[in-house]
């Protein structure tokens, strides 16, 4: 069976009932990475997609990381104040943000905005028999448009992933300092006092696997379209509440072990 062909059968939507879907999900999952093997890689479709999904995830990503930062830190300083221990507020501003409000304001703005965006467009495609075209013309449609975005998806998470932190960690001090009047100097000394390079790490492998995720469960589900401009529409929702689920899983999983491996140190 060739590649093309395993795409129709398993990917373009042939097969019915939630076994068809994990099967055909794990087929192309499994195309997908034998393709990021064969060379040349679609360079161009590999810029492109990154670009458009920074146009479309970053004011996103802005408009929810600060109030989640303001939030945070108001909380968590009163809390400090209570104990007589506002001068830590940077310990504890430098842990939310690296470990909780990075991974978790990416969890949204990449299912919500990301992956619908992935899902919509290849969905449109579908529809319009662009996929099918392809095929007929033995092109593989997994190396030419499900790789690139999948990698780009990876890519632009771990950027936005990155913006939340240092959005979150200016917002914390400039709330923290001049709002709340904690001493600066406290605040920066006490960002490393919790958080070290395990955390970041983790933090990382978080963005990289909810970008992953997200451009898989995308491009599948804009692949796997039926039922004209409906279908797009109805797997565009669907491809929202797969990977909200799929990611906060991740999440809980990789936080506790982040949690074990940085208790170790």
């Amino acid at each position: 069976m060739t590649a093309p062909t395993a795409v129709v059968s398993y990917v373009g939507g042939r097969l019915r009932g939630p076994l068809a879907m994990v099967g055909g999900f794990a087929r192309m999952c499994s195309l997908t990475g034998k393709a990021l093997f064969r060379w040349p890689l679609e360079w161009q479709e590999l810029v492109t997609q990154c670009w458009f999904l920074l146009r479309v995830t970053m004011v996103p990503t802005m408009m929810a990381a600060i109030p989640l930062t303001v939030l945070l830190t108001f909380t968590l300083n009163v809390l400090l104040a209570e104990f007589g221990a506002a001068d830590i507020s940077g310990a504890g501003a430098a842990l939310g943000a690296v470990t909780q409000l990075g991974p978790l304001t990416t969890v949204l703005v990449v299912a919500g905005t990301g992956s619908t965006t992935i899902c919509a467009e290849l969905g449109a495609r579908t529809i319009r028999e662009e996929i099918d075209a392809l095929e007929a013309m033995g092109v593989d449609p997994i190396p030419r448009l499900v790789l690139p975005r999948v990698l780009a998806a990876t890519f632009v998470a771990t950027l936005l992933n990155s913006l939340v932190i240092v959005v979150g960690l200016v917002g914390s001090f400039v709330f923290s300092v001049y709002l709340q009047h904690v001493s600066g100097g406290a605040f920066l000394s006490t960002l490393t006092l919790v958080t070290g390079l395990p955390e970041v790490v983790i933090a990382t492998v978080k963005a990289v696997s909810f970008g992953l995720i997200a451009g898989l469960v995308g491009c599948y589900r804009g692949l796997t379209v039926s039922g004209g401009p409906k279908g797009v529409g109805t797997a565009v929702n669907e491809t929202v509440v797969l990977c909200v689920i799929a990611l906060f899983a991740v999440n809980v999983i990789l936080t506790a072990i982040g949690v074990r491996f940085g208790s170790g140190r």
